[in-house]
């Protein structure tokens, strides 16, 4: 980790406990923020902007809820933008949906219709483009760990009995953040401290070692969509 990332990390670190220097690091990171907010409206916020507002607030979350096992600050600074920003759009077509269902009794024609179809479609798009966002910033980091996603899908468990011994690997990693933290560090799945607390066979994990390596990814940072369908496929009693 280069020195400009351990020094956002010591940062945010202060920022958790101390307002003033919370307050100076949103000040100082407001490019940033306008930016991921710009990104999301299509165009350059302004001050008046709910939008700015929200992704301010969400920042703030960000560093709240921020622990080194996440990565990189400011991808999960960013994801967790996105998601607050795409909340509250959801929360706009709703409230606008309610509204539009108060017509006369002289208008025949049935909104409610007409604004679910909408409403679907949107909620579709929003949440396929929520979700090519994630897999784009996964597939960046899963590069520094020398994984693609075709390598992924191609050493994914096949059978039930690997597939749990591997779900048992990655719950005994989420229980263990000290795994996690080496885990990120290293750049390496440290598939002996795995097999001895998950009680597996080694070789068995080493054989998925690249699949691991995406789960893990995905367990330790913002990934929320990704998140919740992974722990559906791995799931033995854990909740997200």
């Amino acid at each position: 980790m280069n020195s400009d990332a351990h020094q956002i990390i010591s940062r945010v670190y202060e920022a958790k406990t101390d307002s003033h220097a919370a307050d100076q690091l949103i000040s100082d990171y407001m490019p940033f923020i306008k930016s991921e907010t710009a990104r999301f409206i299509n165009r350059p916020p302004d001050k008046s902007d709910d939008e700015l507002s929200i992704a301010m607030f969400a920042f703030y979350e960000a560093i709240q809820n921020y622990s080194r096992l996440r990565g990189s600050f400011l991808k999960f600074a960013a994801l967790h933008i996105r998601n607050r920003l795409i909340d509250n759009y959801r929360k706009e077509k709703r409230n606008k949906g309610q509204i539009s269902l108060d017509v006369s009794e002289d208008d025949k024609t049935d909104l409610r219709e007409t604004i679910r179809d909408d409403y679907d479609a949107y909620e579709e798009n929003e949440l396929r483009e929520a979700t090519q966002h994630e897999i784009a910033e996964l597939s960046a980091q899963m590069q520094e760990f020398g994984v693609s996603m075709s390598d992924v899908a191609d050493n994914s468990p096949r059978q039930r009995r690997t597939l749990e011994s591997c779900q048992r690997a990655v719950h005994y990693a989420r229980s263990n953040p000290d795994i996690l933290e080496d885990f990120l560090r290293t750049k390496r799945v440290p598939l002996a401290k795995l097999a001895e607390g998950a009680d597996v066979e080694r070789k068995t994990l080493e054989r998925h070692r690249r699949y691991l390596v995406a789960v893990l990814l995905i367990c330790t940072n913002g990934y929320e969509i990704m998140r919740g369908h992974i722990m559906q496929v791995l799931k033995g009693g854990e909740k997200t």
